[in-house]
């Protein structure tokens, strides 16, 4: 089983933090996870889904100072937010008798910006961390270096997507099998489990929709008048799917420029093998001659890429009406990154492209590719590895 590369850096913000959520999809690994940490101290691990553990907290006081010297597993909270208060009671009841205070590990498949709601009682007592597929640095930690194999791992991941089930899965066949057994169970039992009473026929077809709208501008009235909704309603499905982690909404990139800028975000299905999978791919074959080869691409680097990316860096796209086009901007303080995604063996950037640089003053220009090379091409344009890429911007966070 490849080693999620989190377990370090959850490891050391226990060290200074009462409490560490772990956030990411249904089925990320979130759970081996924290059970990975777990075998290393004494722990307790509560799953918020079985009746039984819920049935613990009935009085969760008491209960979890009982075990304070333990860290304390909390599976599924987002379906017990009122344990939220609880847990700074029992945080800083012990930090005020000088005792070491129980160390949370707090899981959950709802995004962060939801959790946040729930847990503001827990401002300062918190650390975040998110956590989705499997990505190339961790699965070629587990290679010999050797090119061929870093594409084939490239290519298994981009095709089944990061869902470890999925992507170990020991044929292609069982991998796709995984995938719609995961889509259906979403669908039927955990999408309603949440609250949302919206058919699952119906938002099936809103999944379909997306992933045949991945990598493209979200236009709200086709989606609506295709499942004969309003626009309310379909800002109210796509607002689900990206608080479940499901769906990415990238921002236009807006700056005091005399152009006009496109103001609709862009969308993507996060992980690949799931887009493949409701596209009805069956293989890396159909793949390459399916129309939305170039955008599954795009929406598989730029998840990589985002995988480790620091939370306070800015993240974009710059489109004009023009033509100027750039598939992501990173900004870190005063720098202004502008990257390419191109699905080609030898790319070369769109004149979009530089135009758009010049537009936005970018201070680099990257093109990423499926190669095993980085090199530099005119215009100091630098054509970089994915990995090579996620490298450098892990070694930021």
């Amino acid at each position: 089983m490849i080693e999620r590369r989190l377990f370090k850096e959850v490891n050391q913000r226990l060290e200074h933090m009462p409490a560490v959520a772990i956030l990411g999809p249904r089925q990320a690994g979130k759970t081996t996870l924290a059970l990975q940490i777990a075998d290393r101290q004494s722990s307790l691990y509560l799953d918020l889904q079985l009746d039984s553990d819920r049935a613990k907290l009935a009085d969760p006081a008491p209960y979890l100072s009982e075990h304070r010297d333990k860290l304390i597993i909390l599976d599924e909270i987002h379906r017990v937010p009122g344990l939220f208060s609880t847990l700074r009671a029992v945080i800083d009841t012990n930090r005020r008798a000088g005792r070491r205070y129980a160390q949370f590990v707090i899981l959950g498949s709802a995004s962060p910006e939801l959790l946040r709601q729930s847990s503001e009682s827990l401002a300062g007592r918190l650390a975040y961390t998110e956590l989705y597929g499997i990505d190339l640095l961790e699965a070629n930690t587990h290679l010999d270096g050797v090119s061929d194999e870093q594409t084939s791992i490239l290519n298994q991941l981009w095709t089944r997507g990061g869902f470890p089930d999925s992507f170990l899965a020991n044929t292609d066949r069982n991998s796709l099998l995984w995938r719609r057994d995961f889509i259906t169970t979403y669908l039927q039992r955990d999408i309603p489990d949440l609250g949302p009473a919206i058919a699952s026929e119906t938002l099936r077809r809103f999944w379909t929709m997306l992933a045949h709208l991945s990598g493209g501008l979200l236009n709200r009235s086709t989606l609506a008048r295709s499942l004969d909704v309003n626009a309310t309603t379909i800002s109210r499905y796509l607002d689900l799917m990206v608080d479940l982690l499901l769906v990415r909404q990238l921002k236009p990139w807006h700056g005091n420029i005399d152009k006009r800028l496109v103001k609709s975000p862009k969308v993507y299905l996060r992980d690949t093998g799931v887009l493949h999978a409701l596209l009805a791919i069956d293989s890396r074959e159909q793949l390459l001659g399916h129309p939305k080869l170039a955008d599954s691409f795009e929406g598989f680097v730029m998840e990589q890429l985002l995988s480790v990316t620091s939370s306070d860096t800015t993240t974009s796209f710059y489109r004009t009406s023009a033509g100027a086009e750039i598939d992501l901007v990173l900004e870190f303080g005063l720098e202004r990154w502008a990257i390419e995604i191109k699905y080609s063996s030898a790319p070369s950037p769109s004149r979009g492209f530089h135009e758009g640089c010049k537009d936005i003053r970018a201070t680099r220009r990257l093109v990423v590719y499926p190669g095993n090379e980085s090199y530099t091409i005119r215009n100091g344009v630098e054509v970089v590895t994915i990995t090579g890429l996620m490298s450098e911007l892990s070694g930021r966070l």
